[in-house]
């Protein structure tokens, strides 16, 4: 149904991840859960209300995590 979603935090992904990073990591998220690729158009709002939410949880994880031995920046 959808590719794998990739890590998005170094060093894993050597520089910062991009908001495009991080928003199609959130649509590959609510892809997988909800079943579907593409949404009906009645259920458009919700679906794209759940990127939006798992995108700004992916945001505050990222900029908040603390990875052992990288610096701070």
């Amino acid at each position: 149904m959808c590719r794998s979603i990739k890590t998005l935090r170094p060093p894993v992904l050597p520089e910062e991840a991009t908001e495009d990073d991080i928003r199609a990591a959130a649509l590959q998220y609510v892809r997988k859960v909800s079943g579907f690729r593409a949404p009906a158009a009645h259920n458009r709002e919700v679906f794209d209300r759940a990127v939006d939410a798992v995108a700004e949880a992916t945001r505050e994880l990222l900029e908040n995590l603390e990875v052992r031995g990288a610096a701070r920046g």
